[in-house]
């Protein structure tokens, strides 16, 4: 009792069907991990060092919380106006977004170690001037 022929070229169609979808899938995330690492890489330059490290620890980039919190420039007073005003309006008791005013929270987090970063950049200037 063997098996009918047509079902020998069923089976070879279905495995070859397999393995070209396999290898198309293998491409693709082959080039989208490509992709993703050129684009940390490219970000990893734009940014100081300090600043990059500051990015991947806190999981946001210094360009992502200046929008967040509305803010062109590194102000501290302008960062914390922008931040009360939005902390208090996505406070969930008044009907606000816990995601939103966590996302609030980073933003100033990121911008308050940015600021941390510049100021000891420029002590350190200051100590390489005197000397």
């Amino acid at each position: 009792m063997g098996v009918s022929p047509q079902a020998k070229y069923l089976a070879q169609i279905i495995l070859v069907g397999a393995q070209v979808v396999g290898r198309a899938f293998m491409r693709a995330l082959r080039q989208e991990f490509a992709a993703s690492r050129a684009a940390a890489d490219a970000r990893g330059r734009s940014e100081r060092p300090q600043s990059a490290a500051a990015s991947r620890i806190i999981g946001i980039s210094l360009q992502e919380a200046q929008q967040i919190l509305n803010v062109s420039n590194l102000n501290p007073e302008e960062i914390q106006k922008n931040y009360d005003h939005l902390f208090k309006v996505n406070d969930k008791s008044v009907g606000g977004s816990f995601y939103l005013q966590s996302k609030v929270v980073r933003a100033k987090e990121r911008l308050d170690e940015e600021l941390r970063i510049q100021a000891k950049d420029e002590k350190e200037k200051g100590w390489k001037a005197e000397t």
